[in-house]
């Protein structure tokens, strides 16, 4: 959603790189394409009013002009701003101490509701191990509680239900005092979409709101409404007390402005982003990162947590001993493969990756995820024998292999040589860390590795533990 918009400011940031001083000139040169890429990406004009002067007013100080490089300095200071509008950290549901937890799910018609409050019952089960109940309040929409029912069977989490013939707010009452007699200690409650001017519905959400008295009233609003987000967020707002929103549809390709104007003009801050239709892709919102994502940075800690989420960290770290000990066979690059595959597109990893995002950006990731299972399927076409020892592989076998997996000799032999160039590769590094020297790595190997030939990680993604906690301690 936001590629367009880092493009743009990285263009801005451009201007001024590499000057040993800045002036008033160059400062507002580079502010003006700054201000041109927030209103073209729908950002609210008092919002980026605001935003510009605060810039203006921090980069033109003494601790920024007297720094060795001025634009760097500038673009910490655009990155603090940015993290300052979205929300300066992330906020999370307020839960209760003893007793149960209730969260009101409310928000416009079609903006995926049902849909959020499965996905964010998924994500407290799992990361805060909660015991979840979804009570189906939506009465009104056709499906909407089969709906429910069919995720909730999806994620294990129990769905409360009396049917259409009851109404909502007797719905709620009655899956609270079940939520209580059956020991859960979160209840999310899914209410029918409405539109904010309908007096009616409101005024029902409003009684339920009374009812169950939420501990968290979480607005879900499309990603690429706009900046009619900011309309919407302030009349549930008025009527509800809202407590967060849940941006869903962040994957888009529109523009999404509303996102980074609406805590500025409602307080209301975002709490979740929908990234994706899987259950799975749903996160929790962080300021810092999603400032760092739109600067072009990068993310390396939602890298982290995704890769020990999703990635089998007991296979990738036995393989990557292994590829260190030169014992590097084709069933280790397979398992590699298979690691890197769970956790979505390369162009969406290296997005994470500070100092990739351009390379990301003019990667043809169709091109380069078929790549990826072209190089998977040659693999699984070849013997047990053949993937532990590669070295038998001659024309016979490699034909049957090129029929097996759908491809040609060629694509079979450009597997083989790089397979044997990373296997080089690992050998020397494995040497080097045992002799405590990495100055004389194959700089050849690293950059055919670096260039797509071969999609194996070196240290099987498994993040070390000494990295993260440094740089959690650093977030």
């Amino acid at each position: 959603m936001f590629d367009s918009l880092t493009n743009r400011l990285n263009k801005a940031f451009k201007n001024i790189a590499g000057k040993g001083k800045l002036s008033e000139k160059n400062m507002d040169e580079m502010l003006k394409e700054v201000r041109m890429s927030l209103l073209e990406a729908d950002v609210n004009y008092r919002v980026v009013k605001d935003f510009i002067a605060n810039i203006k007013e921090k980069a033109m100080g003494t601790e920024v002009l007297d720094a060795l490089d001025p634009s760097q300095m500038v673009v910490k200071v655009v990155r603090d701003e940015l993290v300052a509008l979205l929300g300066e950290s992330e906020t999370s549901i307020h839960f209760k101490e003893e007793g149960i937890t209730t969260v009101m799910m409310v928000g416009l018609q079609g903006t995926g509701k049902t849909t959020a409050s499965a996905k964010i019952a998924n994500l407290l089960k799992k990361k805060k191990d909660r015991n979840v109940l979804l009570a189906a309040c939506d009465v009104v929409r056709p499906a909407a509680i089969e709906q429910l029912q069919t995720l909730g069977q999806q994620i294990g989490v129990e769905v409360y239900s009396e049917g259409v013939e009851v109404d909502a707010l007797t719905t709620a009452k009655n899956a609270y005092q079940y939520a209580n007699d059956n020991g859960f200690d979160t209840v999310l409650f899914d209410t029918a979409g409405r539109l904010h001017i309908d007096d009616e519905l409101m005024q029902e959400l409003e009684n339920i709101s009374k009812a169950i008295k939420p501990d968290d009233i979480l607005l879900t609003v499309d990603a690429m409404t706009g900046q009619d987000i900011i309309n919407v967020a302030q009349s549930f707002h008025e009527r509800l007390n809202v407590s967060g929103l849940v941006l869903t549809k962040l994957d888009g390709d529109a523009r999404g402005g509303g996102i980074l104007s609406v805590r500025a003009v409602t307080n209301v801050p975002v709490m979740f982003v929908g990234l994706g239709e899987k259950i799975e892709d749903l996160d929790i919102f962080y300021p810092d990162r999603m400032a760092e994502r739109i600067l072009g940075m990068g993310d390396l800690m939602t890298l982290i947590e995704q890769a020990e989420e999703k990635m089998d960290k007991e296979a990738a770290e036995k393989s990557a001993e292994r590829m260190m000990s030169g014992k590097f066979d084709l069933n280790d690059m397979l398992i590699q493969l298979e690691q890197v595959s769970k956790m979505g597109s390369i162009s969406k990893i290296m997005k994470l990756i500070p100092g990739m995002n351009q390379m990301a950006s003019n990667m043809d990731e169709l091109k380069t995820d078929n790549k990826l299972k072209y190089t998977k399927a040659m693999i699984q076409s070849m013997t047990p024998y053949e993937r532990e020892n590669p070295d038998v592989i001659r024309s016979g076998r490699k034909r049957r292999i090129a029929r097996g997996s759908g491809t040609q000799v060629g694509d079979v032999n450009r597997l083989i040589s790089q397979f044997e160039k990373t296997r080089q590769m690992m050998k020397q590094m494995g040497k080097m860390q045992q002799n405590g020297s990495m100055a004389n790595m194959d700089m050849d190997a690293l950059a055919n590795m670096q260039q797509g030939g071969g999609a194996t990680l070196p240290q099987g993604m498994a993040p070390r533990k000494k990295f993260v906690s440094k740089l959690k301690k650093r977030r």
